[in-house]
């Protein structure tokens, strides 16, 4: 039998000013920078489900643990109105596609969705390089202020928000259902 039971993730909302952005730092060796085309969206899909099948927030957002998911996200980011190719950016790298952000328009804010690295490339400065490029993609398109979203217990994205000029203006709590299976025999 399965029972299932509320759970809440403490998640801060971050945000910074786009006035004074530090530059893009330079990528390692043998990466580079892929902008925003239709004809991706299938690879940005893949680095997504790839970063984050097995982190915490596949319980909070269960979309990011199957392919399909990551799929009909990408789809969903880039079919709304508010979607900034200019803050969208895929990493690849010496063995294929690496890192990825997606951004959107909130008012005259952008909106950082999905910083994801596939963890062996992880420790190479490219989800700063990411958030930067983003960052700068939403200024060119004229907003003022980037905001974003993270579970606090996520500390190494938290130490990069934060060292990237990112402060925490508010809580919020997201309710998630977790299944527990009863592992009783039923005779």
């Amino acid at each position: 039998m399965n029972v299932s039971s509320l759970a809440y993730f403490k998640r801060y909302r971050m945000e910074r000013d786009l006035e004074a952005l530090p530059a893009v730092p330079g990528l390692p060796l043998g990466y580079g920078w892929q902008s925003w085309s239709p004809m991706i969206l299938d690879l940005h899909a893949d680095v997504k489900y790839r970063s984050f099948r097995e982190e915490m927030d596949v319980e909070i957002f269960p979309s990011l643990g199957h392919r399909v998911g990551c799929q009909e996200l990408m789809h969903n980011i880039v079919t709304r109105w508010e979607f900034v190719p200019e803050a969208t950016w895929l990493i690849v790298g010496p063995d294929g596609p690496c890192a990825t952000i997606q951004g959107l328009r909130e008012g005259c804010y952008g909106s950082i969705q999905n910083v994801g690295v596939v963890p062996e490339c992880r420790g190479k400065g490219l989800g700063a390089a990411l958030v930067l490029k983003a960052l700068h993609g939403f200024r060119r398109s004229g907003m003022t202020h980037a905001r974003l979203e993270v579970t606090s217990m996520n500390a190494l994205a938290l130490r990069l928000y934060q060292r990237l000029g990112f402060r925490a203006t508010r809580i919020l709590y997201k309710p998630t259902h977790k299944i527990h299976r009863d592992e009783a025999l039923i005779s």
